[in-house]
């Protein structure tokens, strides 16, 4: 399944690479109103079954209306920034062995330079704010055995719609970004695993979506990883948040003073003043669906098969440090 918005060229690549699996599949395109002709494509993808939206309903909302068409026990979804190897989708199957295996895992390098790795599963800071695992390594094999994951990247994911039944899909109040590691986290608090295999390959042009320096992204990942914090982590943890998040930020400062990580995209005053004011319009629009996610926490019905001490120490053992996150994470 593909999300697909004003992406006509690369969503081609994308349908092309879906053809060329080693395994027959179910393919849906949700086109969030396009206005490049992507549905245009219809005619070289007679195969594909489309959902035309007449506006962007965002990428939660139309994951959801493709999982809800979707026909499989299965259901993987490809961006369509994407190009996926071809036996990327029998290699994700291959995952499912075990009947609590809810998710699995890609491997996705950068298309710009394939032997750089974009993400081979998630970590997490403590604070919520939550990056792909070995981002920015040289791919040397170091993540080439089948393993457990904290959850997938949504780039490239497969998830048992059986899951989905019990927990529920994407949260379409996140409408982009960070929406895969709130499913995720559910998922592994309702007692689910997730698989990452290396030979799922996919390659991926990053940041294509917004664009990397794009102010409303910045804004709409701070918000979402307030709100993921506070629907999910334990009390205790929450408590913390204030500290772990101000220990990122002057990790970031001194990171950014040597030229490295995420805001050297920022670069300037004027940069980190904008840097700024897209952190501050997360924090705010967080504050102000706060009412909402408490609601969301007090009364859903998703069971919970970890303890709180569970969950931290999920969190724990899934940490990204912070090194990590400011230099080799950094989206360039």
């Amino acid at each position: 399944m593909v999300v697909n918005w004003n992406r006509r060229e690369l969503l081609k690549r994308a349908l092309q690479s879906l053809q060329e699996q080693t395994i027959a599949a179910e393919i849906i395109v949700v086109d969030n109103g396009s206005t490049d002709n992507s549905p245009g494509l219809a005619e070289q993808f007679p195969e594909v079954k489309w959902i035309l939206n007449t506006r962007n309903h965002g990428f939660c909302a139309a994951n959801n209306q493709g999982i809800q068409l979707a026909a499989g026990k299965f259901v993987a979804l490809l961006n369509n920034d994407a190009e996926a190897k071809p036996e990327w989708l029998e290699a994700l199957l291959a995952c499912f062995s075990h009947d609590d295996t809810g998710m699995a895992a890609s491997k996705i390098l950068v298309w710009e330079e394939p032997s750089i790795i974009d993400k081979v599963g998630h970590l997490i800071y403590p604070d919520g704010q939550n990056r792909g695992r070995g981002t920015g390594q040289r791919d040397s094999g170091q993540y080439d055995r089948e393993e457990e994951v904290l959850w997938p990247d949504g780039c490239a994911a497969m998830y048992r719609k059986a899951m989905l039944d019990e927990i529920g899909a994407f949260d379409e109040d996140l409408f982009a970004y960070g929406d895969d590691a709130e499913l995720g986290l559910r998922a592994r608090i309702a007692g689910w695993h997730c698989i990452y295999s290396p030979q799922a390959v996919v390659l991926h042009h990053r940041g294509s979506t917004l664009g990397k320096r794009s102010i409303r992204r910045l804004a709409l990942i701070e918000r979402n990883r307030v709100l993921l914090a506070v629907r999910h982590f334990p009390w205790s943890l929450l408590a913390l948040n204030k500290y772990y998040y101000f220990l990122r930020l002057f990790s970031g400062a001194i990171a950014a003073s040597k030229g490295e990580g995420e805001t050297a995209l920022f670069p300037g005053i004027s940069g980190k003043l904008r840097l700024l004011a897209g952190l501050l319009r997360g924090d705010l629009e967080a504050i102000l669906m706060l009412p909402k996610t408490l609601y969301k926490r007090a009364t859903s019905k998703v069971p919970k098969r970890l303890s709180a001490k569970e969950v931290k120490a999920l969190i724990r053992s899934n940490t990204i440090s912070l090194e990590e996150l400011h230099t080799k994470a950094a989206l360039r």
